[in-house]
Formats: C-alpha cells, structure tokens, sequence
C-alpha cells in the first residue's frame, strides 16, 4: 500500500468522486428506464412530460462531468426522435 500523505489523500478524493458520479450515472439511468418504459407502451403523453425531466438529469450528469457533452447531446437527440415518433 502507498504511504505518502499525497497518495492517501488522492485515494480519499478518488473514492468520493466515484460515489458521486455513480450517484449521478444512476439517476440518469433510471430517468432513461422510465421514459424508454413509457415510449414503449406507446403512451405519448407520459413520454413527452417525461421527456423535459430526463434531459434535466441528462445536463445535471454533465455538467457534474459524470457524462460527457457529446454523448449527452446523442442521447438526448434520440430520445427526443422516439418520443416526436409516437405523436
């Protein structure tokens, strides 16, 4: 095991930041289960109000850099494709 000051240090913060951004990966995750639950059943209004609350926690991911920019902006373009698909 490491023994310097430094190197503990950095694995306490290491650790915190793992647990955070898994926080934040997590509620992006589930915010996605339930809107892909939702286009699935093919329930148009509940996908779209849905919609608004999943790209709010897909922005907080990123601005948190649990998700980077561009793959926020994939995802969030094709959510947004299925659920204008369902009418």
């Amino acid at each position: 095991m490491p023994k310097t000051k430094t190197i503990l240090k950095r694995i306490r913060q290491n650790e915190k930041r793992r647990i955070r951004n898994r926080v934040n990966v997590s509620r992006y995750k589930t915010a996605v289960k339930n809107l892909d639950a939702a286009i699935e059943a093919k329930e148009a209004g509940a996908a779209k109000e849905l919609l608004s609350g999943v790209v709010a926690t897909i922005d907080k991911a990123v601005s948190k850099n649990a998700l980077s920019k561009n793959s926020a902006a994939r995802k969030k373009s094709s959510l947004a494709r299925r659920v204008n698909a369902l009418g």
